[in-house]
C-alpha cells in the first residue's frame, strides 16, 4: 500500500503555525512581488476569492480587516517541507516528495487491519510536531491514493484520513462518482476524447479494456486506467536524479535600466544557481544569462536579450561561474532599456565524478581544483548552518530595484538566527 500526505493549505498552515491569531482569519498568501493570490485559507475561499485573483482587486477588503495578505515567504515554507518530510520518514519504509507539500509513503510490509489506525497516528503527530494539518490517502496504487487523499480530504466522515482497499464497494463506489477530470494525469482535451466513447468517471475508465485505451491514446493512459483498477505501474521519478540544466531567475521588484543593479541581480541568481549544481554534485560546461523587458508596456522599447559563454573546463566553482555570467551580461546589455526581468541558466551540464581526465593536466591544476571544492564546500557548509546569504561573493545593495516586492512577509522563524521567534517573559 502507498498513501499521499497532503498539507492542508500549506502556505497558510505554514504561518499560523508560527501566527496562532491568523486561526479563523480569511487568508492569502501572494505569489513574487505581491502580485496575486496562490494559497488560500478555507475562510479566503468561502468569500468567494479565487486562486490567481489580483492582489490590487482585495484591497477594499484588506482595508476594511476583512481578510489579511500575506507575501510568499518560500524559505519558511521549504524548511517546514523538510520537517513534515523529517516525520514521515519515521513512520514509513520510504518517502517520496511529490511536490512542496505532496508526498508519497510507503507502507509496505503494514497489516492492513493496523493501516487505518497508523495512518491517524501519523497525521497526529505531524500535526503535533510541525503544527502542519495533513490529510492522508491510502490506496494500492498512486493514483489511486491521489483519489483517497482528495476524499479524505472531502468527506467529513473520514476525518483526514481515507483507505482504499482494493475492488472494495467503497473503493468501487468513489470511482464512479469521480468525474475523469479528476484523475490524476488525465487532462481536460483527453476528458473531451474520452468522452466521445462514453467513459465520463474513473469507473468507466477502470473498467476499459487498457489494451485499446493504448492503441487509441498513450501508454500513459493505459497505466492511469490499470492504476484504477489497483495494479501498480506508475513509479515517481527518482527526486535526487540530477537536472539537465539549473535556472535561477526572478522578476524584478520595479523596472530598472541601471546597470549596477542588474549586475547585482545577475550575480546573486548565478550564486544561486552554483549552489544548486553543487548540491546534485554536477558541473557546468556553459552559462547562459537572459533579461527581459516588459512586453505589456507598449510605451516603452522592447529588448530581450539573452547569452551564452562557454567556461574553460566544467566547474562548480561560483567564482567561474559568476565571472562567465558577468561577461554574458556585458554582451547583453544596453542602456536605454528598462528591465522587468533577468535570469542565469548553467547548461550543458556532466556529473562531478565523472569527468574525463585531461592528458594536459598539471599537479598544480589538480591543486587549484581540489582547493576550489574546499572552498566551496566551506562556503555552502557556513550558509547552511548559518542562513542562505550569510557569505556570499559581493553584498548586494539595499532596496535595490531588483529586489521582491514583499511588503508583508513574515520572518523566516526557523531559518534566520535575527528571525528568531522571541517569548515575552515581562
Amino acid at each position: 500500500m502507498i498513501a499521499l500526505v497532503d498539507c492542508n493549505n500549506f502556505y497558510v498552515s505554514c504561518e499560523r503555525t508560527f501566527q496562532p491569531r491568523l486561526e479563523g482569519v480569511p487568508v492569502g498568501v501572494l505569489s513574487n512581488n505581491d502580485g496575486c493570490v496562490i494559497a488560500r485559507s478555507n475562510e479566503i475561499k468561502a468569500l468567494g476569492v479565487e486562486m490567481g485573483t489580483p492582489a490590487f482587486e482585495l484591497q477594499h477588503l484588506v482595508r476594511r480587516g476583512q481578510v489579511r495578505l500575506l507575501s510568499s515567504n518560500y524559505e519558511l515554507y521549504g524548511d517546514m517541507s523538510a520537517r513534515v518530510h523529517q516525520v514521515l520518514e519515521e513512520f514509513s519504509a520510504g518517502v517520496e516528495p511529490y511536490s512542496i507539500d505532496e508526498m508519497f509513503v510507503r507502507f509496505d510490509g503494514f497489516s492492513p487491519e493496523r493501516l487505518l489506525e497508523h495512518c491517524r497516528d501519523l497525521r497526529h503527530k505531524v500535526r503535533q510536531f510541525t503544527g502542519i494539518p495533513v490529510s492522508v490517502g491510502v490506496a494500492p496504487t498512486r493514483t489511486l491514493a491521489k483519489l483517497a487523499n482528495r476524499a479524505a480530504k472531502k468527506v467529513p466522515s473520514h476525518a483526514g484520513v481515507c483507505v482504499l482497499r482494493h475492488s472494495s464497494p467503497e473503493t468501487r463506489d468513489l470511482l464512479q462518482h469521480t468525474a475523469l477530470g479528476d484523475v490524476w494525469g488525465v487532462g481536460r482535451r483527453l476528458v473531451e476524447r474520452l468522452a466521445i466513447m462514453g467513459i465520463r468517471t474513473a469507473r468507466d475508465l477502470a473498467r476499459t479494456d487498457p489494451k485499446a485505451i493504448r492503441r487509441r491514446f498513450s501508454v500513459t493512459l493505459e497505466r492511469t486506467a490499470l492504476e484504477l483498477r489497483g495494479i501498480p505501474c506508475i513509479e515517481m521519478n527518482d527526486m535526487h536524479e540530477a537536472r539537465q540544466r539549473i535556472m535561477t531567475s526572478r522578476s524584478f521588484g520595479r523596472l530598472t535600466g541601471d546597470p549596477g543593479e542588474i549586475r547585482e541581480a545577475i550575480r546573486q541568481h548565478a550564486q544561486r544557481s552554483a549552489e544548486k549544481l553543487r548540491a546534485q554534485d554536477s558541473h557546468a560546461r556553459a552559462v547562459y544569462v537572459f533579461l527581459k523587458t516588459n512586453p505589456h508596456r507598449l510605451d516603452l522599447p522592447q529588448y530581450s536579450p539573452g547569452a551564452i559563454v562557454e567556461l574553460p573546463e566544467p566547474t562548480d566553482d561560483s567564482r567561474a561561474i559568476l565571472h562567465a555570467a558577468g561577461r554574458a551580461l556585458q554582451a547583453i546589455y544596453r542602456p536605454r532599456y528598462l528591465f522587468m526581468k533577468g535570469g542565469v541558466m548553467l547548461i550543458d551540464l556532466v556529473d562531478a565524478n565523472r569527468q574525463q581526465l585531461s592528458l594536459l593536466d598539471t599537479p598544480q591544476r589538480r591543486a587549484e581544483r581540489e582547493r576550489s571544492e574546499r572552498l566551496m564546500a566551506a562556503l555552502d557548509d557556513l550558509n547552511r548552518k548559518m542562513g542562505r546569504g550569510t557569505v556570499t561573493l559581493g553584498r548586494a545593495t539595499p532596496g535595490a530595484a531588483w529586489h521582491l516586492r514583499c511588503a508583508n512577509r513574515t520572518p523566516r522563524w526557523t531559518t534566520r538566527w535575527d528571525e528568531l521567534p522571541c517569548a515575552d517573559t515581562r
